[in-house]
């Protein structure tokens, strides 16, 4: 089987990672937490003959969804997020878009809970709810690739914020530990901003677990 590749795209003035995934010579990707500039996004994956075939969104904050809803209507394709994340994706205060300007509400075609696993562009990816930066943060692992896509859960050597709605340092520290440094050493970690890592690093370096 052919092998799963990685992209990714810096968006937004927040420099959001949006992450995209494909089986190599398969033109069809999964795009994670397209960020801003939707249009833009959508652009830059036909000029290189991509297919959208979904949108996967770690959290509902502002610097995570501004992209979101333009990407579907240019692509067609279906939107799926965390079930304990509605509340942010509805809400513009709590999801901090109201705040910044620019009022933005996603509704997700399909909600996913913790521990589920689904297919798309024929890569499995299984939904770990790593609550802590909001109530319904929730990471993405590709085990065929040793994948784990954390949203801002975890950062190289740092973690999320959590003073925004719905947030708990306690509760993210735990989901750190309990949720993410389970999984193998080699697992390379691609955050919501800033550089990859890996859980063996992260567990050895990280000064919040240290």
């Amino acid at each position: 089987m052919a092998e799963i590749k990685i992209g990714r795209l810096v968006l937004g003035s927040y420099r959001t990672n949006c992450y995209f995934v494909y089986r190599e010579g398969s033109p069809d990707v999964v795009v994670f937490d397209p960020a801003d500039q939707g249009e833009k996004i959508y652009n830059a994956f036909t000029d290189k003959g991509f297919v959208v075939k979904a949108i996967l969104l770690t959290h509902g904050h502002f610097d995570h969804i501004f992209g979101v809803r333009k990407l579907k209507t240019l692509s067609e394709c279906k939107i799926y997020a965390p079930e304990k994340e509605e509340r942010l994706l509805s809400d513009p205060n709590l999801n901090v878009s109201e705040p910044m300007g620019r009022p933005t509400v996603v509704e997700p075609d399909f909600w996913l809970r913790d521990g589920q696993e689904i297919t798309l562009a024929d890569i499995t990816i299984k939904t770990i709810h790593t609550p802590g930066h909001t109530e319904g943060s929730t990471s993405y692992y590709i085990e065929e690739a040793g994948f784990l896509i954390s949203g801002d859960t975890l950062f190289a050597l740092s973690i999320g914020r959590s003073d925004f709605p719905t947030g708990n340092e306690y509760t993210l520290l735990e989901s750190v530990r309990n949720k993410l440094f389970v999984l193998p050493d080699e697992t390379k970690v691609y955050p919501g901003h800033g550089d990859s890592t890996t859980i063996g690093f992260e567990k050895e370096n990280n000064p919040f677990f240290q």
